[in-house]
């Protein structure tokens, strides 16, 4: 198994709630839930039962019939399984929980009971609509878990460079064109490559590019399944497949009628949600008033999309031109695609923020005696000021957006930020950054 972030994160659930409260790994389909989970529990547990809903016996189907007496239920599922539970020292492992919501609804009183611990693990989208008429635990603590991220990927594939990245942002000095140039290649095979976990592992056993790209797609392409057993018309699998299409005509949100092919309904706000409950896509929502505030003046009808996966998102990008996969991977690494295709760097960057737990905005506003606008790419808040990223494939100039967005909201900017393939640098009062330095840049 890979070494992921999320096993850390159950160890502090682990022990903070010492079995009071259940846990919930949500997130898209593939990224590794149930592995992480059952890894946990051989680690972390004297003995431990997984309970994969989506592959269970009957007798094992049988035991979850009538659990209001405790004691019956927990020797059943013992000699059913042929596993000791231990009290206080065991978990039972709840897989692909939206499958049986009626357990997930027992959680209250099993956490109640105490006698041991309890990992459900889960896609949301499938878990909210098949919860109706049961009453969700409120003793259930979640986390979503997303793709490996940059880390995560040099983890598995036996890369340290990102202790080294972390001294050079320490340090924040220009480490020259070479060292740049190899440590930005490396991050556009993370690009290229992705964090799904069985893409990855498919570039440690140095499968090639037609492989991997194989490998997402099937994922994709479960994904669209399971937006079809809760979508029959097929529309949030055409929002879905529409985000990159969308980012390169560089609009200032994404249009909804433009990827169904359908005007506008109220509808498109329940699709929209589902969609990002299933973690496959990530919104960025437009900000209207930056200097007051991000979260409370964002607007809920002017966002962008993304896709959760930057591997997913170069296998849809091009994923009309499947026979020239070989040669668009190849280009991507050797960095001769067209400066046209910037959003790739864009959706990189989202992802970043995202997975480091941040919430995604960015700001447009008009030009004076013009039709067209500024954009900051992404805003964040450090230490209570304004930070604005914009995000450049190649040259760095201009930069006017970020320049009038510092004049504008000036009192309530700090730190101003171009990330890049460029090396580190400072440019009229904006830092310069190159892709792969962010995540170590907004650690917290």
């Amino acid at each position: 198994m890979f070494k992921r972030k999320v096993y850390d994160e159950l160890k502090t659930w682990k022990d903070t709630y010492d079995g009071t409260y259940s846990v919930l790994i949500q997130g898209a389909r593939r990224v590794g839930k149930s592995t992480v989970a059952e890894s946990f529990a051989k680690h972390e547990y004297r003995s431990y039962i997984k309970i994969d809903f989506a592959n269970m016996s009957e007798g094992v189907k049988d035991i979850f019939n009538d659990i209001n007496n405790l004691d019956l239920f927990f020797l059943r599922l013992q000699a059913e399984t042929n596993i000791t539970l231990y009290e206080r020292e065991s978990v039972i492992i709840f897989d692909e929980i939206q499958l049986f919501p009626k357990v997930r609804q027992a959680i209250k009183y099993l956490v109640a009971d105490h006698r041991y611990d309890y990992i459900e693990t889960g896609s949301l989208i499938s878990i909210k609509k098949n919860v109706k008429g049961i009453v969700l635990p409120s003793e259930e603590h979640k986390i979503t878990m997303y793709p490996m991220d940059y880390e995560e990927f040099l983890w598995a594939t036996g890369n340290s460079n990102y202790e080294l990245i972390k001294k050079i942002v320490k340090i924040g000095k220009p480490i020259g064109n070479s060292t740049n140039r190899k440590l930005m290649r490396d991050f556009r095979v993370y690009m290229a490559v992705g964090g799904m976990p069985q893409a990855v592992e498919a570039y440690v056993q140095k499968k090639n590019f037609a492989e991997i790209d194989a490998i997402k797609r099937e994922i994709i392409d479960l994904y669209k399944d399971d937006f079809k057993k809760i979508d029959s018309s097929g529309r949030i699998s055409r929002i879905f497949k529409a985000i990159p299409s969308q980012l390169a005509l560089r609009k200032k949100r994404f249009v909804i009628s433009n990827a169904t092919g359908k005007k506008k309904s109220t509808k498109d706000e329940e699709l929209l949600s589902d969609l990002l409950d299933s973690k496959c896509a990530l919104i960025c929502n437009n900000v209207s008033s930056p200097g007051i505030s991000l979260s409370q003046t964002k607007s809920d009808e002017e966002f962008k999309l993304y896709i959760t996966d930057t591997g997913l998102f170069v296998t849809l990008l091009f994923n009309d031109e499947s026979k020239a996969h070989e040669d668009i991977y190849k280009k991507m690494l050797s960095d001769k695609l067209s400066e046209n295709l910037g959003y790739l760097y864009e959706n990189a960057v989202a992802q970043i923020l995202a997975s480091a737990g941040k919430q995604l905005y960015y700001h447009t506003w008009r030009k004076s005696e013009s039709t067209h606008s500024y954009e900051v790419d992404f805003l964040l808040i450090h230490n209570t000021k304004l930070v604005p990223i914009e995000v450049k494939s190649s040259r760095i100039t201009p930069h006017l957006s970020i320049d009038n967005f510092s004049k504008k909201y000036a009192p309530y900017v700090g730190d101003k930020i171009i990330a890049s393939q460029q090396d580190i640098g400072e440019l009229e009062g904006i830092h310069l950054w190159p892709i792969y330095c962010l995540p170590a840049l907004i650690e917290d």
